[in-house]
């Protein structure tokens, strides 16, 4: 039988001293945690707030995760997304050689996140296609 590698995921935001900033991140995970209980999904924050990308990394290679996918929880790809992860991405590819590491395109670009954006500024339920 073959056993193919746990692929995993990491929500990774921006951060803020403020705890309530977390939540709708936080929100993220619970909801991939229980409509897709087989992911094992982390959020990571780049700055002012724990866990920070490597040590949600580490927790999921902890669990046997092999192959990771990093999905920036931004608006657009800013400086954060454009400049600071591909460092931090490299790092941990030198650190973690026998793991797989996928990023995705900020979150807010995708045409999906857009329409939701745009049906929930103009009042309408939200259908997303």
């Amino acid at each position: 039988m073959t056993t193919f590698p746990l692929t995993g995921t990491v929500l990774f935001a921006h951060g803020s001293r403020d705890p309530l900033w977390r939540a709708p991140i936080e929100a993220v995970q619970t909801y991939i945690q229980t409509h897709n209980p087989q992911v094992p999904v982390r959020c990571a924050y780049l700055e002012l707030s724990t866990p920070d990308l490597g040590q949600a990394v580490q927790e999921l290679i902890d669990i046997g995760t092999r192959a990771i996918t990093i999905v920036p929880m931004f608006l657009g790809t800013g400086k954060h997304a454009r400049e600071d992860l591909p460092v931090l991405l490299e790092e941990l590819r030198v650190r973690h050689p026998h793991v797989r590491f996928n990023t995705q395109t900020a979150i807010g670009e995708d045409p999906r996140m857009t329409a939701l954006m745009a049906s929930i500024a103009c009042g309408e339920e939200a259908i997303v296609r």
